[in-house]
């Protein structure tokens, strides 16, 4: 256990070193987390979450979600899994939930708008059906407009500039496929910690294939870990010039 513990903690200093260098630029620091199998699958299929992680690398999950401002999803994670983001396995605090979801799909009995403390900022766009917009308002869900960038979606870099102006310095986006692909091909992500479990699934893939993507990213000065029975790779996004 004393050896697993100095690894996450050799995980959060390198973490918030790359914080204080992307913070300094007047932008929050874009974390990318997630487990793959050793095909790079998520899940078998689309709708149907499987628990990947071994308990060692789950409890530097909730590490990494303690050192985070903001913990960002998509919708279609919202739907599959109803998850809390809260940090359980370690002592921290809980980092904001922020959710994609442009056309405000998401449940009002969901986990994230349920609690009373720390309930989920909703990201959707400003087209998004008024109605839908008024019922959650009512409820006192938070909701960020933005407007759409065609078949990108939403405004990805508005979404960031927004979290920056209400103080989150630092988010940790954990998916589905197409946020994590989004991320990546806007080239907005910064760092990566990904978990790869020691098993196949030949299921979803991390990189969606819906869009088609040229230049996608290398990890530079990538380092090893091993967590239990799982590896954990991270290191610094780093784009090769068109």
């Amino acid at each position: 256990m004393e050896n697993i513990e100095e690894n996450e903690l050799q995980i959060i200093d390198w973490l918030n070193q790359h914080k204080t260098n992307v913070v300094s630029k007047g932008k929050p620091l874009v974390t990318l987390s997630y487990a793959q199998s050793l095909d790079g699958s998520l899940t078998v299929r689309r709708g149907m979450p499987v628990g990947l992680s071994g308990p060692q690398s789950q409890r530097l999950t909730h590490c990494l979600r303690a050192n985070h401002d903001g913990i960002l999803i998509g919708i279609g994670t919202v739907l599959s899994d109803d998850p809390q983001l809260t940090v359980r396995l370690v002592s921290g605090r809980n980092p904001q939930p922020i959710v994609l979801d442009s056309r405000l799909r998401i449940p009002l009995e969901c986990q994230l708008l349920r609690r009373q403390q720390n309930k989920a900022w909703v990201a959707c766009a400003k087209t998004a059906e008024e109605n839908r917009q008024s019922s959650l308002l009512k409820q006192g869900v938070e909701l960020i407009r933005l407007p759409r960038r065609g078949d990108r979606g939403l405004d990805l870099p508005a979404l960031l500039e927004e979290l920056w102006r209400r103080g989150i310095e630092s988010v940790m986006v954990e998916g589905g496929a197409k946020v994590l692909t989004s991320f990546l091909t806007e080239r907005l992500a910064d760092v990566a910690v990904i978990t790869i479990v020691p098993r196949w699934l030949g299921g979803v893939n991390v990189i969606s294939r819906q869009r088609a993507m040229d230049h996608l990213p290398s990890l530079s000065n990538a380092r090893y870990t091993v967590f239990g029975r799982d590896v954990v790779v991270f290191g610094v996004l780093e784009w090769m010039e068109c």
